[in-house]
Parts: C-alpha cells; sequence; structure tokens
C-alpha cells in the first residue's frame, strides 16, 4: 500500500512540474532571456526567493497567471533572488517580490511586493 502512494505522490508532482513548465514559467536562462528581448518577445522576471513570505503568496497567482490563455505569448522567468546577483545589478532590482516587465525589447513595468491577484495581473498585461 506504502509503495502505491508513494508512486500517486511521485506522479502528482510530475504532472505538477510538467504543468508548470507548460504555463510559460521557468528558471531564468540568460542566453533565452537575451534572445527574447532581441526578438521583442514579452518577458516577465519574477525574482522570488524561497524564504520570502510575499514571494509564497505570489507564487500560486503567478502559477494560476501563467496557465491562462491571455499570457501564453509571455515567458515568465523566475529568478532566485540569492543566485541571480549580476541581474540584479543589471535590472537594478533591490528586493525579491519583484516583477520585471518586458515588451518590445524593452521594460515596460515594475512591480515590488504585490499580493493581490488583480494587481499583479495588470502588472502582467502590459507585457501583452
Amino acid at each position: 500500500m506504502l509503495n502505491v502512494v508513494c508512486k500517486y505522490l511521485l506522479a502528482s508532482s510530475l504532472l505538477l512540474t510538467i504543468g508548470s513548465a507548460f504555463a510559460g514559467e521557468q528558471a531564468f536562462n540568460q542566453a533565452q532571456f537575451d534572445s527574447l528581448n532581441a526578438n521583442g518577445k514579452p518577458n516577465i522576471v519574477y525574482f522570488h526567493a524561497t524564504w520570502c513570505p510575499t514571494c509564497k503568496v505570489q507564487q500560486p497567482i503567478v502559477a494560476r497567471l501563467a496557465a491562462s490563455p491571455e499570457m501564453k505569448d509571455v515567458t515568465i522567468f523566475v529568478a532566485d533572488y540569492d543566485k541571480e546577483v549580476a541581474l540584479k545589478r543589471a535590472l537594478k532590482v533591490t528586493q525579491q517580490s519583484t516583477f520585471v516587465v518586458f515588451k518590445g525589447g524593452h521594460e515596460v513595468a515594475r512591480s515590488t511586493g504585490q499580493t493581490r491577484e488583480q494587481d499583479i495581473r495588470n502588472t502582467f498585461a502590459k507585457a501583452l
């Protein structure tokens, strides 16, 4: 019985991971970020920290929005706030829970600390 439960949990975890990957959320990748911006493709960099309580509130909202049909052409990069030091410096980000929105190769919006879904949706909509 325990073996069946473990297999179920593993399968569920895998499905959730696959679902997130197709939803437009992915770990930050500098080469892909540069390519998207060079081609004018919309993208959002989300500075996330596992220890951040605000980020924990934002994460399920980001996942829902990333999975929505209107965001299908927007890539959402999740940048580790503690590890992406050069990126933080380049984008002048000083706090975790920050969204930086790009459209046409340029920054068009930025927000920090938003936890209301409608506010985050409005920020993300600037990429469209």
